[in-house]
């Protein structure tokens, strides 16, 4: 079986587990979904996770838990049951080991951990596809592009530096592949995690491009190791969103706003780049959303 048809087999089978982590799931389960032998699901599954069925399943089934008692307050017994946990004392040991923290200790403070994201399973072949690919494509037809202007009021940044990146595959090599789980989970977030490209003098000795997530200015909880907390101003981006796009094309659509971006003119708006004011940024690929990337800018006065 080519790589290919395994990643598509292992992501329906992931789709059919998000959708069942709260109720029983077999090997056997996953077979008739997917429409092969038990024997090749599991050997399909590890050969594109790195993880069994069952621990993948596991790590989603924690994963899901504590966000489930971060956001809910659920009580530790109630949601070790909803996920198919024989007893409290069961789940306290798998989520201490998974965490290095006890459910108790969470649901009472909720400090960043490391979250099992089912997306992070496929980095390495979504990297190697986009190296190759945007070698070899270029995009002929250009797409609608939506532009607005929001205001960023002075807040921090937990972020992770690298050491010289300034793309997103060399930050992984630099910093690892994992920075999202933990960003993700921080429950005082006021946005999503992004991908940030540093002004010179905000990089502090390290990389250009750096990921982190949004806090407010009072941000007590803890820094995980690694991380740090950082100022940004208060600012405004001119934030460009792409049209909606099939998953497997995130490369073309990236490059799609790239190139408007280049072309865009924002004198005609009143507005001027702002390079040094503020981050750059961009959030996660979705197809389903379109590409999103923030540029800052400031506003023209006029004499």
């Amino acid at each position: 079986m080519e790589k290919t048809d395994s990643l598509k087999v292992v992501q329906k089978l992931q789709i059919y587990i998000e959708q069942q982590l709260q109720s029983p799931i077999t090997l056997l389960d996953l077979a008739r979904e997917a429409g092969y032998s038990p024997w090749h699901i599991g050997r399909m599954f590890r050969e594109v996770t790195g993880k069994s069925p069952f621990e993948y399943i596991r790590r989603r089934r924690l994963t899901q838990a504590a966000l489930l008692m971060r956001d809910n307050k659920r009580k530790v017994l109630d949601v070790a049951l909803d996920f198919e946990f024989d007893s409290q004392e069961g789940f306290t040991r798998a989520f201490s080991r998974e965490f290095g923290i006890s459910p108790y200790q969470y649901y009472k403070k909720s400090p960043p951990i490391r979250l099992f994201l089912p997306e992070k399973a496929y980095d390495t072949y979504r990297s190697l596809y986009y190296v190759r690919n945007r070698k070899e494509k270029t995009v002929n037809k250009m797409k609608t592009i939506f532009v607005q202007v929001i205001e960023r009021p002075e807040r921090k940044a937990l972020v992770k530096r690298g050491k010289e990146a300034s793309e997103y595959f060399k930050y992984c090599e630099e910093a690892g592949c994992d920075v999202w789980d933990i960003l993700s989970s921080v429950k005082e977030a006021l946005y999503e995690p992004i991908g940030m490209w540093m002004p010179k003098a905000m990089r502090a000795g390290g990389s250009e491009y750096i990921q982190g997530v949004e806090v407010p200015l009072n941000y007590s909880n803890s820094v995980p190791e690694g991380f740090e907390l950082i100022d940004l101003p208060a600012c405004q981006m001119m934030v460009f969103q792409g049209e909606p796009y099939e998953d497997e094309r995130f490369a073309d659509a990236i490059d799609e706003v790239w190139q408007h971006i280049e072309q865009f003119q924002p004198e005609t708006y009143g507005y001027q780049w702002a390079v040094e004011d503020a981050p750059r940024f961009q959030l996660a690929p979705m197809g389903y959303r379109g590409y999103i990337e923030a540029r800052p800018v400031r506003k023209i006065i006029d004499n």
